[in-house]
């Protein structure tokens, strides 16, 4: 199993001091975080894009840019790229890009978003929320595959017969698609093929299970084998565990409190976030060992290739962030694997 980390790089006020670091800094911090995931040997990290003033990257391509120029090993990847309000092409072009910097590390994890700013930024009715995630899907993958395209859509103005430059390292670059849960979106994951990316956030993570068979049942009457499958969650990592659920309780409910306050969802308590730190909730929180069981007790229910754990859900201290990661890539990922390997 492939493991790694995540950001969106949160620009939340400190539950420390109530200071907010500027976006400069935490950009600093995420290509530091990114460094030190490869020096203790995991093998992912991702990038998110969002559009709002509570986080600093709405451009993950040229964030991963720099942290390919830093980097040697570990593979770079957007999450996700909110393709539905971007223009496929260029993304492609961005990402090859990357690829060509990195000597073939680059992946794309493409979605619709969980937020909607970008659409009316871009230009882009929600009324057309579904059709223009499939459409641009569709070109996107186009460009990955044929190096000179032709191509008419409805969102789009038409492409007749262009080559696409510049061309990367790997053959294909991974195009993973990015779901929260919705049936339709594993269905069309594995008719098309792809990867698929699985986000559990909330709730008891055995519920998700059905979307999985879905993917795989799909992909398989498609006549598409060997296909990957990523779990992304949230975590952190301390040495015991009252040190990682308190230190990771505010922080976590400063982000989800003032996401909720704009979706209309309740405040989220102590009793529930603790309950998500245990073995059947959705957060990976607590030891090393603790976190390694949990992985393994998921790996169970999923079989999935990748795991990617978002250690900074709210503004976390910088260096409790690293030790974080320190912790998954020196104790857990080594436990996990020779775990896997035992069978």
């Amino acid at each position: 199993m492939e493991l790694g980390t995540y950001t969106f790089a949160e620009l939340t006020p400190s539950a420390e001091t109530g200071e907010t670091i500027s976006p400069e800094r935490r950009i600093s911090d995420l290509l530091e975080e990114i460094e030190l995931a490869e020096q203790v040997g995991l093998e992912v990290a991702a990038i998110g894009e969002h559009h709002r003033p509570d986080f600093a990257v709405s451009a993950p391509a040229v964030v991963l840019g720099a942290a390919a120029a830093r980097t040697g090993k570990i593979r770079l990847s957007s999450a996700v790229t909110v393709l539905s309000s971007d223009d496929p092409i260029r993304v492609f072009q961005d990402f090859a890009t990357i690829d060509l910097i990195s000597s073939g590390r680059a992946e794309i994890m493409a979605g619709r978003g969980s937020f909607i700013e970008s659409f009316p930024l871009f230009g882009y009715s929600l009324d057309d929320y579904d059709e223009l995630f499939e459409e641009k899907l569709e070109l996107l993958i186009q460009a990955r595959d044929e190096e000179v395209v032709s191509w008419q859509g409805r969102h789009r103005p038409s492409i007749d017969g262009r080559g696409v430059y510049p061309r990367p390292v790997q053959e294909q670059i991974p195009i993973w698609l990015a779901a929260g849960g919705n049936p339709g979106s594993a269905v069309r994951a594995g008719t098309m093929g792809l990867p698929l990316a699985l986000a559990i956030i909330g709730g008891n993570p055995s519920k998700f299970a059905p979307f999985a068979d879905l993917y795989r049942r799909a992909a398989e009457a498609s006549g598409h084998d060997g296909l990957s499958m990523s779990i992304n969650s949230h975590g952190f990592i301390a040495e015991t565990s009252e040190e990682a659920i308190e230190e990771s309780f505010i922080p976590f409910k400063t982000m989800m409190d003032r996401i909720g306050r704009e979706r209309g969802w309740p405040e989220m308590t102590r009793a529930q976030f603790d309950a998500s730190c245990n073995l059947d909730g959705a957060n990976f929180i607590g030891t090393p060992a603790e976190v390694t069981e949990k992985i393994l007790h998921q790996h169970k229910i999923f079989n999935h290739d990748r795991l990617l754990i978002q250690f900074t859900v709210g503004t976390m201290p910088h260096e409790k962030v690293l030790r974080s990661i320190e912790l998954f890539g020196t104790e857990v990922a080594p436990a996990v694997r020779a775990q896997l390997a035992r069978g």
